[in-house]
């Protein structure tokens, strides 16, 4: 969480642009985590590992699972 929030900050001072990804812990299934709800709308990818978690957070990608 740190970390995003520091890319954050040097993304709004115009120094540098990241691109972060947060990818859902796979024994997530039907909640996010703490760091994935804080993080859900900071950052520009977010991927879960179970296909009913997209229709509870829209936002959210599902690719299978990535273990």
């Amino acid at each position: 969480v740190p970390i995003v929030l520091m890319s954050f900050v040097l993304a709004v001072l115009g120094t540098k642009r990241t691109t972060v990804v947060f990818v859902e812990s796979f024994c997530r299934v039907q909640t996010l985590s703490l760091s994935g709800r804080i993080l859900y709308h900071l950052v520009d990818h977010f991927v879960v590992q179970w296909p009913q978690l997209t229709t509870k957070y829209p936002r959210a990608t599902y690719h299978g699972l990535l273990v």
